[in-house]
């Protein structure tokens, strides 16, 4: 599936050429100053006091985090310094995989990721996603991972809770800007700095490098510089997890309904493993950033950014398979003294036994290696920046970025197991792991194992691009209330596809089905699982993956003729926005803010597959997965988004803020672009059904109110509280809407026009309010602290839960500094959210909390050396269905440890 186009020069993009020719001629007559306003923070106490005087100044609800030092933002990952943040939450997780050790994905005052918006100096971030089950389908997000940001590229990160005309559209919760550094900013001439660490991952207990390196140089006028920077950055990752695959109901009209009553619609769990997953993570790449100011009018930026994540993972998971032998209660019974649980409502099998029967299959063990999983981005940017004149000042920003995730091979086995063994489980809720066996099973051995299957997606190259350009005016007015005037005009074009994804089969001969990996087996790690509580199969055995690998290139075919094209896994998108807006800046006694309008227009176009019979025209029935089509869906949304922010100074060291506006961003890609599965009717003139994605959801609208009263009673002190509400007319949720299509069927064999009932996202509304309290303050000289807790209640339309909202998050941080030694400790928490749907079962996260700390030592003014610490609680993620009682998974990851050599002159 093609869609590629050779991007044309937009009015935009030629004013923004034209603009930075011109200010560049001009510049040549005006006369340079030698000196240009220097940025220096350093230590934990200067950092807390310049983000507090960025707060108390913004005109806007602004919240800021600014580095210690150069290349030391106060945590290794972005992400966790920013959910230290009123009203910011975070998850380690992207979809529904379940979290692994770091936090991925940031999101703002109650709702899903994909709602805040992350930019860079300004601009957006083309990105991909390692994971293969967040590259496509229904789940797939807009939001950024956070794992390609290395936190050393860092100068501040502004957290904009208010929206503004002229701030780039897109959040509707907020934007996330993460500021890099510029050349001019240092204050030294020359500047170098380097770092050498290594961290250290407790559960896989392995060792791995991380370097970084910085230089900076600029000329004596200080009208050039130049600033370089560079990562390579490896560390091992393990997760021990159990995972339970789904659940589903015994039928009240099966065998096992009528024999048993008291089971009838009672939920079991359709599949339950030991899941272990093991992965390297090694990121590369750097910045670059060259800054030209011939004078005091004019200025011009260019920078550079690259990153790249190889991820390559092993996903084990051996598995007891319910559904298999309960088939919905047409199959086995369970011995008798099961034990059925009813919440709610709701009736769970919480504990189960079943007798081994011959000829009866209990179990099932999935092996996947995927060798060059990975992620990257870049973008290149330039900025200039001409004061005209006394009263008028321009900026222009042209750039593009582009991103990949991908997933090239998959090797992939699943094995029969548990042969005529019998099956056992009990279910803990989320306060431990089930306990669960195979039972006469020798988890240890592959005896009485042989090949299920050979499956898995391969080729798998998701590409994402964006290429921008903007043009943004402010004139001095000075009339009464009326400060200046801002306006601009930016234009976006963004495109996102999959364009072929091939499928592996075996070889069809007798050999592959009897034959096993060379070399014998593993088991899995000795300590696997001995933090997850419960009673299963810790001692499993295994291949490994280069054993996987050899099988698969033996055995497995991956024709790249179209016969095992996975269609189901490919889309296209393209959107082309305009914006344009006007701001005015206001200032009385007292008080300040500005208001503003900003229109934008959305023109999107999406290519999708989805099923077909083989008659229709334009079919392709080359696949395996049989016939489908592509259908283009056209689309045009224009808003028009009004905002106003004010500022009172109520008394000397007490800011009151109000804030309102519409907001707007578009619909995740997998709900707009997946494929869509049709099932014509059984009988003429009937309805037919399907799922997939819906191409025609409307952009999510919000309207939004927000207050707060801050109070800096001393030097690096603040106590704030704030109310935010708002009113999403336009959110994403999942419904019914009724299509025709073209259908050709044994019904209506010369094809007609048929009527389908789909299940698919659609639009409807939600409503989130809540509270932000703060509270920072120095004790004494050396000692401080700051605490915040965010309170958000959302819901939708049918009063249920908005993915991602969690009700309670509160942070606590302690440290102490002095001109030697400083130390943090972090606690932060959230309580549970839902987090969407997983094989068409909910899927929450339970409360959760993480311990961090850091401790750093000042050799001299050229060396330091500090030591972070992540996940020192040993955190357990846990994850449940529609009750506690419903266990979904439980996952550790262990504790990081990183420590670090700091060089700089």
């Amino acid at each position: 599936m093609k869609s590629n186009s050779t991007p044309k020069l937009t009015p935009i993009a030629s004013g923004v050429a034209v603009l930075v020719m011109t200010a560049a001629m001009s510049a040549h007559a005006q006369q340079v100053e030698p000196k240009a306003q220097e940025v220096v923070v350093t230590g934990i106490r200067a950092a807390a006091q310049q983000s507090l005087n960025q707060k108390r100044n913004a005109e806007s609800h602004l919240e800021v985090i600014t580095a210690e030092d150069i290349g030391k933002m106060p945590d290794k990952n972005v992400a966790d310094s920013l959910q230290r943040v009123p009203g910011v939450t975070t998850s380690s997780a992207s979809g529904n995989e379940g979290g692994f050790d770091e936090n991925d994905r940031v999101s703002m005052r109650g709702t899903n990721p994909s709602l805040t918006q992350t930019l860079i100096n300004g601009h957006n971030m083309a990105a991909g996603d390692w994971f293969v089950l967040n590259q496509s389908g229904p789940g797939v997000g807009r939001s950024i991972s956070y794992t390609l940001l290395p936190s050393e590229l860092v100068s501040r990160i502004e957290v904009h809770k208010s929206s503004e005309a002229s701030l780039v559209e897109g959040g509707v919760a907020g934007s996330i800007d993460i500021i890099t550094r510029k050349p001019l900013e240092f204050k030294k001439q020359f500047t170098a700095e380097v770092t050498l660490g290594a961290v250290y991952a407790d559960l896989p207990k392995k060792t791995d490098p991380q370097v970084s390196a910085l230089l900076n140089w600029k000329n004596e006028t200080n009208t050039f510089g130049v600033m370089v920077q560079a990562f390579s950055e490896k560390r091992s990752l393990r997760r021990d997890g159990q995972e339970l695959l789904g659940y589903e109901q015994i039928g009240a009209n099966s065998k096992v309904g009528k024999s048993n009553p008291d089971l009838a619609g009672a939920y079991y769990p359709v599949l339950v493993g030991s899941a272990l997953f093991e992965q390297t993570r090694k990121r590369q790449g750097g910045l670059i950033d060259f800054q030209f100011k011939p004078s005091n009018d004019f200025s011009i930026d260019f920078n550079a950014f690259s990153s790249t994540l190889d991820a390559a993972n092993y996903n084990r998971n051996y598995m007891m398979w319910g559904t298999h032998f309960i088939n919905k209660g047409d199959g086995q019974a369970p011995d008798a003294g099961y034990v059925v649980t009813t919440t709610n409502g709701v009736k769970t099998l919480t504990k189960a036994n079943f007798t081994g029967v011959a000829g009866t299959q209990y179990g099932i063990y999935d092996q996947i290696s995927r060798p060059d999983a990975g992620s990257e981005t870049n973008f290149y940017n330039v900025d200039a920046n001409w004061k005209v004149n006394s009263s008028l000042k321009l900026n222009a920003q042209l750039g593009t970025s582009s991103g990949v995730g991908k997933t090239t091979t998959q090797d992939v086995a699943e094995w029969d197991t548990g042969k005529g063994t019998g099956a056992s489980w009990a279910l803990n809720g989320i306060g431990s792991a089930a306990s669960w066996g195979l039972g006469s099973a020798n988890n240890a051995s592959n005896a009485n194992t042989s090949l299920d299957w050979i499956f898995g997606d391969q080729q798998i190259n998701v590409k994402d691009k964006e290429t921008w350009a903007k043009l943004d005016g402010e004139y001095a007015i000075n009339q009464g209330v009326f400060t200046t005037l801002k306006f601009g005009v930016r234009g976006t074009e963004h495109k996102r596809n999959n364009d072929f994804v091939n499928n592996q089969r075996p070889e069809l001969s007798g050999a592959v089905w009897s034959a096993l990996p060379s070399g014998g087996t593993v088991t899995y790690p000795g300590n696997f699982g001995s933090g997850l509580g419960g009673n299963f199969p810790t001692n499993v055995w295994s291949y490994t993956a280069d054993q996987l690998a050899a099988y698969a290139s033996k055995y497995a075919l991956r024709p790249t003729d179209g016969s095992r094209e996975n269609w189901a896994s490919e889309f296209a998108l393209k959107e082309n926005t305009t914006a344009a807006y006007i701001q005015s800046n206001l200032e009385g006694q007292g008080w300040s803010g500005n208001v503003g309008l900003r229109f934008v227009q959305t023109k999107e176009s999406v290519l999708l597959p989805f099923s077909a019979d083989a008659k229709a025209p334009g079919v392709i029935t080359t696949s395996l997965f049989g016939p489908f089509v592509r259908q283009q869906f056209d689309n045009t949304y224009n808003d028009v988004l009004p905002s106003g922010n004010l500022r009172f100074d109520v008394q000397k060291d007490v800011v009151a803020r109000f804030a309102v506006s519409k907001t707007m961003t578009r619909p995740d890609f997998g709900a707009l672009a997946s494929s869509i599965s049709l099932s014509p009717p059984a009988v003429v003139g009937g309805v037919g059904s399907g799922s997939g994605a819906n191409p025609d959801l409307k952009p999510i609208r919000s309207n939004n109110f927000d207050a707060s009263l801050e109070w800096y009673f001393a030097p690096r002190s603040l106590v704030s509280a704030g109310l935010f509400y708002m009113d999403l007319t336009s959110y994403v949720g999942i419904g019914q809407v009724s299509k025709s299509y073209m259908t050709y069927s044994a019904q209506v064999p010369q094809g007609a026009m048929v009527p389908y009932i789909l299940s698919v996202p659609i639009n409807t509304s939600a409503k989130v309010k809540g509270i932000e309290l703060a509270y920072e303050q120095p004790l004494g000289n050396h000692f401080g602290f700051s605490s915040n807790y965010t309170y958000a209640d959302a819901k939708d339309a049918d009063n249920k839960e908005v993915v991602g909202a969690s009700k309670n998050t509160f942070n606590l941080s302690g440290y102490y500094e002095d001109d030697k030694f400083n130390a943090r400790v972090s606690y932060s928490y959230r309580s549970s959210f839902f987090s969407g749907l997983d094989r068409e079962t909910a899927f929450s996260q339970a409360a959760t909390g993480a311990v961090s700390a850091s401790f750093g030592y000042k050799i001299n003014d050229n060396f330091s050396i500090s030591l972070d610490a992540q996940n020192l609680n040993n955190p357990t993620l846990k994850y449940y269905a529609l009750n506690e009682d419903q266990p979904r998974s439980i996952y550790q990851s262990g504790r990081q440890f990183y420590l670090t050599l700091r060089a700089k002159m």
